[in-house]
């Protein structure tokens, strides 16, 4: 499996219930639990959302254009209508 560059990103995914118990069970040899930044974990869940509603315009979704600068200024008219109905 091919590594993937994190760019000094660190992960801000919560860990699950069932995890923490699993970890508990096994003791000392558990390992450490995944720290978590509630603020950031805020703002990507923001972002998350924003991506899935960006999602319903077919052309986006797709990737109809085929340049870069073409799919941007696509994506900024898409967000216009979403960020139109939060205001």
């Amino acid at each position: 499996m091919a590594s993937v560059p994190t760019c000094g990103i660190a992960h801000t995914i919560p860990e699950k219930a069932d995890q923490q118990r699993h970890r508990y069970n096994r003791g000392r040899h558990a390992g450490r639990p995944a720290g978590i930044n509630r603020q950031i974990y805020r703002r990507r869940n923001m972002i998350e959302r924003c991506f899935n509603r960006l999602k319903g315009f077919r052309g986006i979704a797709t990737r109809y254009e085929k340049t870069a600068a073409s799919y941007e200024a696509a994506v900024t008219l898409a967000t216009l209508p979403l960020w139109a109905r939060s205001v």
